[in-house]
């Protein structure tokens, strides 16, 4: 069979009404390409076959991968190919990777083509460099398993050198690379060693929003670490990460609203990351439709209000959702007062917000979910004397005596812990012996010994906090 024939072939498959034998296409290509007689042709028959992807079977594809992977492979010094058969190779790996569902690029990876891309890569430079980035970033990008074989190959410590003097064209697909990598453990363990972590903020900072993602989760789980936190705070990285928390999208969101949850678990950044405008971004994904979202939120705003300061910013954004977010942001803002009643200096914040009034309002209309979280914040809220006080002026003793005849026994719990320190305050004592029967008695001192037992974790708890406050080492 002629040397022209795939050539002839190749051509004629961009005709709408030709329908070519792919298997005669296939043995002519490989003809080309084992021949090394005209290095322009088999220059003219990858470019053709890179062009044609869309149009050649999955298959067919997957079968031309270990013959492109075997002209990218420079181990042979003796096949003398230049540069730019090389170069035409890679370009057509890198098409034939995005196609299908990772797996065409889970194939390439088990090529062998990765090993020749990293070795190329330190010694090319311009377009040569420029298509090997690009083909390396389809193989991670669509085919997870291959970030193993480049992280466990040098590759990280290559992009790492390569992000010191690559033009910006390049930089971005480097920094996707780099974000992928540090999804796996190892990878991250390199990339501080290098010290390469300002590399790590860059791609939160910049490229595809799935990118930023990724490079977001690996810092949350690096942050864990106390030495590296510090790192990427110097970094500039709250910023960063509350911009992301801004336009990211509902799955971003999350996935920030944690990372940021982490760097903030430190007395010295608490103050940063509200000053960067984190807390109106948590108030929305306390409202959102997600209920992790929720918990994420709703843990993070306990931690943010160590600082009295956020703990009044937090107070006046928990109001509104309590006036007019649906039951479940309703429900879970009730447990963040729950929280903030542990801190000492929250506890005027929250009579101070207008809250007690909504709180008590709440009790009486909401639906069973939210009365049950509404009850048990006005239990905590409770145990302070001017609190209680507040309470009993806006209602809160009358329905509290009917909660403890309600179906949820959570309800009548938290009802009657109310009622006993209600009960117990030799200002308020006459106004609840006058309302409460012998039955409801008879249960408050049943309940008493719980009620005790729950202060003494509460008590427990707020020590633990106090200290947090002044000891960062305890983060």
């Amino acid at each position: 069979m002629g040397s022209s024939s795939p050539q002839i072939l190749l051509r004629k498959t961009t005709s709408e009404n030709m329908n070519p034998n792919w298997e005669q296409v296939l043995d002519q290509f490989d003809q080309v390409m084992a021949s090394g007689i005209d290095e322009a042709l088999q220059v003219d028959a990858m470019k053709k076959l890179a062009y044609l992807c869309n149009c050649v079977p999955e298959e067919i594809l997957n079968r031309t991968i270990p013959i492109l992977a075997n002209v990218l492979d420079d181990n042979d010094s003796s096949n003398g190919l230049s540069w730019s058969v090389r170069q035409a190779a890679a370009c057509c790996l890198r098409r034939i990777s995005c196609h299908g569902d990772g797996r065409l690029a889970t194939e390439i990876g088990q090529s062998g083509a990765i090993h020749s891309l990293l070795r190329l890569l330190p010694e090319s430079d311009h377009d040569f460099q420029r298509v090997l980035v690009r083909c390396l970033w389809c193989a991670v990008t669509f085919g997870s398993e291959n970030r193993v074989i480049v992280a466990t190959n040098g590759g990280l410590e290559i992009v790492v050198a390569m992000l010191n003097s690559c033009d910006e064209d390049t930089r971005k697909y480097l920094l996707e690379i780099l974000s992928a990598l540090t999804l796996m453990r190892e990878g991250r363990r390199v990339l501080s060693s290098l010290g390469g972590l300002r590399f790590l903020v860059e791609a939160a900072r910049f490229g595809s929003m799935v990118s930023r993602e990724r490079a977001c989760q690996a810092i949350g789980l690096l942050g864990v670490r106390k030495r590296a936190r510090h790192r990427l705070v110097e970094l500039g990285v709250i910023p960063v990460l509350v911009e992301l928390f801004r336009v990211g999208d509902s799955t971003t969101k999350l996935v920030v609203g944690n990372s940021l949850g982490v760097i903030s678990a430190h007395v010295d950044y608490i103050r940063l990351v509200s000053e960067a405008g984190a807390i109106p971004l948590y108030a929305e994904l306390l409202q959102g439709p997600d209920f992790i979202g929720k918990e994420i939120a709703e843990d993070v705003f306990c931690i943010l209000a160590v600082a009295e300061e956020n703990a009044i910013s937090i107070a006046e954004h928990l109001v509104g959702i309590l006036r007019e977010g649906d039951d479940e942001s309703k429900a879970v803002a009730a447990d963040v007062f729950c929280g903030l009643s542990d801190y000492k200096h929250s506890i005027p914040v929250v009579r101070s917000s207008g809250a007690i009034p909504i709180l008590v309002n709440l009790l009486r209309d909401g639906n069973v979910e939210v009365r049950e979280r509404v009850s048990g914040a006005i239990a905590k809220l409770s145990y302070d004397e001017e609190d209680r006080v507040a309470l009993a002026d806006a209602g809160a003793v009358p329905l509290m005596i009917e909660v403890l005849h309600d179906e949820s026994e959570e309800l009548r719990d938290t009802a009657t812990e109310a009622l006993i320190n209600f009960y117990e305050d030799p200002s308020l004592q006459e106004r609840i012996s006058a309302a409460i029967d012998d039955l409801s008695l008879q249960r408050m001192e049943m309940i008493r010994l719980h009620a005790s037992n729950e202060q003494m974790v509460r008590s427990l708890r707020r020590m633990f906090i106090e200290q947090l406050t002044w000891d960062p080492d305890l983060v």
